[in-house]
């Protein structure tokens, strides 16, 4: 009984003495030990295993007894020391306590002592300085008083001038007081609450409304819509008035700029009416070289009158454009069947001269102006007074294959003047653009005559294979219509001379190129030995003569640059037209036949050394190879084979120097073309004896 309940009690023990995982972590931290009975996961078993791990450790038995019964009564006396000395600890702790409440209670009281002297210390101040604020207030509400005094002293006595002064047309020193009183009143919006001053302001908006009819009337005596200008000349007060309007509302200078300028322009309606001879194209210059004098007389007579950053002369001169521009359209709808292309591109160039001087003269500022019209700039690219002009000689110069290599010029500011009067010269381009078709097929059909007049090249190696004259004239006859449209328009009338463009180089490609080949015949049958020994004797069986060879080189070498060119055309062509309009340029099936045509030249000079070296293959083919006795000098068949390479390679290859990558074209070709069809011979040349197979070669 006794054992199981000692059982009992450690199996209860243990129960107890189970502690958590933090615990025992937080045990270790603080006492750390090695000791094996110090441990969570403590065994007895294994301990004593470990203790007595064979039956001879058994004889040492009562040692290690001793040694834990040692261990358990030093353990029992540090336990009884901790308890004993644990006895008072919750007595001294209360006591502790209590101390600690009284004293946090006496600072809790000195806190309370402190906080109402500094509130007996605040209410103090705020006695002391009442006073002090009551006199800022003061001081404050007089300052602002005595101001807005002066200030109604002021607006009061500034309104009264102002009445005197504009009834007494005074308009230098209403200027200068009016924007005083415009200021001043300012101050005063958040009083309008107040009769009085809602009367001053009221009288100050009829003064303003006052002197803008005052002005206007004025300017309108002084410069009447009918009838001439007042023989002595602008005067002090309009200048003043000038002064004045700029203050008041700006639709007053507004009015005064455009009646001015209805006036200064109502002798031009007049002259170059739609009924006059002048009004017509062939006359422009005179519209030009009229308001240029006015514009001279202006700047004599009324340049001092008007306030510079009113820019008056430029405003007249954009008038004046629009006007024209008007009326210029008018004209040419009533007149179209008049007009003519070199009465138009004389028009053109004459208005788009003018364009130019008014944008060396003119900064344009006043397009953007609410009051006038604002005209797109068009890309600089397209810019006729920013570019060179093209000289004679610039003409003759083609666009050669290196103008892509060459550093492209910068891009000049834009004209904002550029299209101002010359649009309306657009809807009517049609007729530019029929007059460029109708001289590039007269070109063209030109072209085919010389040909043929002039027959193919001559067999010169140093000139053979020379690009046609024709071709380099039509590119610079296309260079030159795409600057001059371009000068015209950067619209539709670009993309309608781009598809004009696009008829005459498929023209050109198959009336002057391939039109233009040596045509092949087919007679390379049925030639015998005795004919392999003819050719060697020097005889020709080549299909194409030496004229003929050259002109397929010159052809192949035409097509080649037209090919090249017609790439930096459409690249020309993007650069001139509207950014919207790009897409539309496209030359692709254009490059597409010329590089058929330089397939069909390559193809021609191969099938024709092909042909020639048929029959020496034919004759190969039908010699008794197995009744040859001995190996002797190269067969004939190779000796007719060498001497039609010899013949033809070298002319072709002087001839296309200049296009080395078409030479080596031609060469691999032939070589896929004639090493089957030698293999194909070779193979009919059976039976063949074991000499015959060497004399083969």
């Amino acid at each position: 009984m006794m054992e199981e309940e000692d059982l009992e009690f450690v199996e209860e023990l243990e129960a107890v003495l189970q502690l958590t995982p933090d615990v025992q972590l937080a045990i270790e931290q603080v006492f750390p030990s090695q000791d094996p009975l110090d441990r969570a996961d403590f065994n007895a078993v294994e301990y004593i295993n470990t203790l007595f791990p064979t039956e001879q450790s058994l004889a040492n038995i009562d040692e290690v007894v001793n040694k834990i019964r040692l261990k358990i009564r030093r353990l029992d006396d540090n336990i009884r020391t901790v308890v004993r000395g644990q006895t008072n600890v919750g007595q001294d702790g209360r006591q502790a306590l209590e101390e600690a409440q009284k004293a946090i209670q006496q600072l809790f009281g000195k806190i309370k002592d402190i906080k109402d002297k500094a509130d007996k210390s605040e209410q103090m101040v705020k006695e002391i300085t009442r006073d002090i604020k009551q006199l800022d207030h003061a001081k404050r509400h007089l300052t602002t008083s005595i101001t807005t005094l002066n200030h109604l002293h002021m607006l009061a006595g500034g309104v009264d001038s102002l009445e005197a002064m504009t009834r007494r047309r005074q308009y230098g020193e209403v200027a200068n007081l009016l924007q005083g009183v415009m200021n001043v009143l300012e101050h005063f919006h958040k009083y309008m609450g107040i009769p009085q001053i809602r009367q001053l302001s009221e009288r100050v908006k009829a003064a303003q409304t006052e002197l803008g009819q005052q002005i206007l009337a004025d300017f309108e005596e002084a410069f009447p819509s009918q009838g001439t200008k007042r023989p002595g000349g602008p005067s002090n007060v309009l200048r003043d008035a000038c002064l004045v309007a700029n203050i008041l509302d700006p639709r007053i200078k507004q009015e005064i700029i455009k009646k001015f300028i209805k006036q200064h322009l109502s002798e031009y309606l007049v002259l170059f009416q739609e009924n006059q001879d002048v009004a017509w194209l062939d006359k422009i210059d005179r519209r030009y070289a009229w308001i240029k004098r006015q514009l001279v007389d202006y700047e004599e007579k009324y340049g001092r009158m008007f306030p510079r950053e009113w820019y008056m002369t430029e405003r007249i001169a954009v008038e004046f454009c629009h006007v024209t521009r008007t009326e210029l359209a008018k004209i040419m709808r009533t007149r179209a069947k008049e007009i003519e292309v070199k009465l138009l591109l004389f028009a053109i160039q004459r208005t788009t001269n003018f364009e130019g001087i008014l944008a060396k003269r003119f900064s344009g500022c006043t397009l953007t102006d609410g009051s006038l019209k604002k005209l797109e700039s068009p890309p600089a690219s397209t810019n006729p007074f920013l570019e060179d002009e093209p000289t004679p000689e610039m003409e003759e110069l083609t666009m050669d294959k290196g103008d892509l290599e060459q550093p492209k010029k910068p891009k000049a500011p834009d004209n904002p003047f550029h299209g101002i009067v010359s649009k309306c010269f657009e809807p009517h381009l049609y007729v530019y653009i029929e007059s460029q078709d109708k001289n590039l097929g007269e070109l063209i059909d030109r072209f085919v005559a010389d040909f043929k007049a002039q027959g193919p090249p001559k067999p010169n190696t140093d000139e053979g294979g020379a690009v046609l004259p024709s071709c380099a004239d039509l590119f610079v006859y296309y260079k030159k219509c795409m600057v001059q449209c371009s000068q015209l328009s950067t619209g539709e009338p670009m993309i309608a001379l781009s598809t004009i463009f696009q008829k005459y180089l498929r023209e050109y490609a198959w009336k002057i190129l391939s039109g233009n080949l040596p045509k092949t015949t087919s007679s390379s049958g049925g030639l015998t030995i005795s004919s392999l020994l003819k050719e060697k004797e020097g005889s020709e069986v080549a299909k194409f003569t030496l004229e003929e060879l050259c002109l397929i080189c010159s052809i192949l070498s035409t097509a080649e640059y037209c090919l090249a060119t017609t790439q930096q055309l459409e690249e020309k062509l993007k650069e001139k037209v509207d950014v919207s309009l790009t897409e539309r340029i496209n030359l692709t099936g254009e490059m597409d036949t010329f590089s058929t045509v330089i397939s069909n030249s390559i193809q021609l000079l191969v099938q024709d050394l092909d042909a020639a070296c048929d029959p020496a293959l034919t004759a190969m083919s039908k010699m008794q190879w197995q009744n040859v006795e001995h190996v002797g000098d190269q067969s004939p068949y190779v000796t007719s084979v060498i001497l039609h390479i010899k013949q033809n390679v070298p002319i072709i290859r002087d001839n296309l120097a200049s296009t080395r990558k078409y030479f080596t074209q031609f060469c691999i070709k032939f070589a896929n073309s004639f090493i089957p069809k030698f293999i194909t011979h070779l193979f009919k040349c059976k039976p063949i004896s074991m000499v015959g197979a060497e004399q083969v070669r």
